[in-house]
């Protein structure tokens, strides 16, 4: 885990939004687990990044960008809609379907 404040403030303390906490019969702590990310700065107040899960998310990004994009359309032919990307035939009667963008 590696937090930043999203102002950049430098502020290097941070609250976890949604944590629980356990404790003792006396009050003494436990044990934290943290059931959703989302932090705070303490610094100044503003929401604060967890900057180690950037490079899955751009991974997951990349691969979404790298599927191939496709489109309903509706058969010229058959009048039935279909999902298709470039260079597909209508499944129901066999017709070439031109993709528009």
């Amino acid at each position: 885990m590696f937090l930043a404040c999203s102002r950049r403030c430098g502020g290097r303390l941070f609250r976890a939004l949604f944590a629980e906490v356990e404790v003792d019969a006396s009050g003494a702590y436990q044990e934290h687990r943290i059931t959703q990310p989302g932090y705070i700065c303490l610094n100044c107040g503003a929401p604060a990044f967890d900057l180690s899960e950037v490079p899955a998310a751009m991974e997951a990004e990349a691969q979404e960008d790298a599927r191939p994009a496709t489109s309903d359309i509706l058969c010229p032919v058959c009048e039935t809609l279909v999902q298709v990307d470039e260079g597909m035939e209508c499944p129901n009667c066999g017709a070439p379907l031109e993709v528009t963008s």
